[in-house]
C-alpha cells in the first residue's frame, strides 16, 4: 500500500515554549464547558488553551508591527482586535465540535499512529513549558490532548468531505494569457535607499507619458522586439499571466491586454503610478493555465466545507457560556513562542493511505 506523512494542523505551533507576561491564573473552573453543539463540548481549559495558542501566534508574528496595544485596537465591524480574534476562534471550536459530532458519516477514526503523534506532541508540550506557565494558560495534558485531537479529526473529516468535490475544471474556465509589460514609473528614482522615492512634477509626468507613447508606437510597429526596445529606453519588461479577473499589475492594463489578440501591443494605460504599455505573447499560457486549475478546484474544496459545516452547525443546538469566554483576556496575559516552529515527527511517523485515499477506515 502507499504511504504518506502525517500532518497534523498547529503541532508544530503547540510544541513551542511560551514566554509569558501580565497577571496570574485565569479565574476559570477548567471543568466547566465552555462551547457545547449538540452532544459534542469543550471545557474551559481546553477552550482557554486553544484561544492563547492563537493569541501566541499573533502576538509573536504581528505584536512588534501593531505595538503593546495591539488587542485593544479597532478591527472590523466596530470590534476590537481582541474581539474579532476571539470571534474567529470561537466559530473555529464549534466547527470542530460539529465535525467531532459527524465523524462516523465519514467512518472517519484516527489511527494508532496518529494518536501516537498526539501523545509525542503533548509529551514534548509538556516538558518544553514551566508549570507556572502551563497553569496560566490552563494548559494541563489533557486540555492539549483534547484540543489536538479535535483539530486532527478535523482535519480528517475535511478530507473526506472535500472528496466529492467536483475537480473537472476545462482549458476555457482556467485559461490564462501572459503579456510582457513596462511601467514608465512616475516615481523618481532615489540616491539614498532608505530614502522614499519622490513623485515627479506635472511637467516631469508628461516627459515620462510621451516616452510611454513613443515606446508603444514602436512596439506596435514590431512586437517581436518589445523587451529589446524597452532596454533601448532604459527600461524593463516584465512577464505577467492573466485571465479577465486579474488586478496585478494593474486593472485597467489587465483590462486592455485581455481585448487583444497574440503579439498585439495595448496603448498607454496612465495610471498613478505611471505608464503601461504591454504585448500579448499568449492566449494560452499551459503552466499559468493548469496552476489555475489548481487554484480553482481548491477553492471549490473550501467552499463544498464550508457549506457542509454551515448546514451542520444550521441543524444543531448551540451554546455558549459567554460569562467564562469574557475571562479569557488577552490583555491581562500575553503570550508568545519562544522557538521557531518545526515539523514533529515527519520522518519518523506514517500512516497507510486507505484503498480510496481518504485516510478514513470503512
Amino acid at each position: 500500500m502507499m504511504k504518506k506523512r502525517l500532518s497534523m494542523i498547529a503541532a508544530a505551533a503547540l510544541t513551542a515554549a511560551m514566554t509569558l507576561n501580565g497577571c496570574g491564573l485565569v479565574s476559570l473552573n477548567p471543568d466547566e464547558v465552555v462551547i457545547k453543539v449538540d452532544d459534542s463540548e469543550i471545557t474551559a481549559d481546553a477552550a482557554n488553551f486553544y484561544a492563547r495558542y492563537t493569541q501566541a501566534q499573533y502576538e509573536t508574528y504581528f505584536g512588534a508591527y501593531m505595538g503593546s496595544d495591539m488587542w485593544d485596537t479597532k478591527a472590523d465591524k466596530g470590534k476590537t482586535y481582541e474581539e474579532s480574534v476571539k470571534s474567529s476562534v470561537q466559530d473555529e471550536l464549534k466547527k470542530m465540535l460539529v465535525t467531532e459530532l459527524h465523524m462516523k458519516d465519514y467512518n472517519v477514526v484516527l489511527s494508532d499512529a496518529e494518536k501516537e503523534v498526539i501523545r509525542k506532541t503533548v509529551k514534548e508540550f509538556d516538558e518544553d513549558n514551566s508549570l507556572e506557565n502551563k497553569e496560566k494558560i490552563m494548559a494541563d495534558k489533557e486540555a492539549v490532548e483534547r484540543m489536538l485531537t479535535l483539530m486532527a479529526v478535523e482535519q480528517k473529516v475535511r478530507t473526506a468531505v472535500q472528496k466529492d468535490t467536483d475537480r473537472n475544471v476545462s482549458d476555457e474556465e482556467a485559461a490564462q494569457k501572459k503579456m510582457n509589460y513596462v511601467l514608465f514609473s512616475y516615481q523618481k528614482e532615489s540616491d539614498d535607499a532608505e530614502s522614499e522615492a519622490a513623485e515627479m512634477t506635472d511637467e516631469e509626468k508628461a516627459a515620462v507619458k510621451a516616452k510611454a507613447e513613443g515606446f508603444a508606437k514602436s512596439a506596435k510597429e514590431d512586437s517581436k522586439k518589445f523587451a529589446e526596445l524597452a532596454k533601448e529606453q532604459g527600461e524593463e519588461s516584465q512577464e505577467a499571466t492573466f485571465d479577465a479577473e486579474t488586478e496585478a499589475p494593474d486593472a485597467d492594463l489587465v483590462k486592455a491586454a485581455d481585448a487583444l489578440e497574440k503579439d498585439e501591443v495595448t496603448n498607454v494605460i496612465e495610471t498613478d503610478n505611471g505608464c503601461y504599455v504591454a504585448v500579448v505573447t499568449s492566449l494560452m499560457d499551459k503552466d499559468a493555465t493548469e496552476s489555475k486549475k489548481k487554484e480553482i478546484i481548491t477553492e471549490r474544496e473550501n467552499e463544498l466545507y464550508t457549506e457542509v459545516t454551515d448546514k451542520w452547525l444550521k441543524e444543531a443546538k448551540i451554546s455558549v457560556n459567554k460569562k467564562a469566554w469574557e475571562k479569557i483576556d488577552f490583555n491581562a496575559l500575553g503570550v508568545t513562542m519562544k522557538q521557531a516552529e518545526k515539523e514533529p515527527y515527519a520522518d519518523d511517523v506514517k500512516t497507510d493511505d486507505q484503498a480510496d485515499g481518504s485516510g478514513t477506515e470503512e
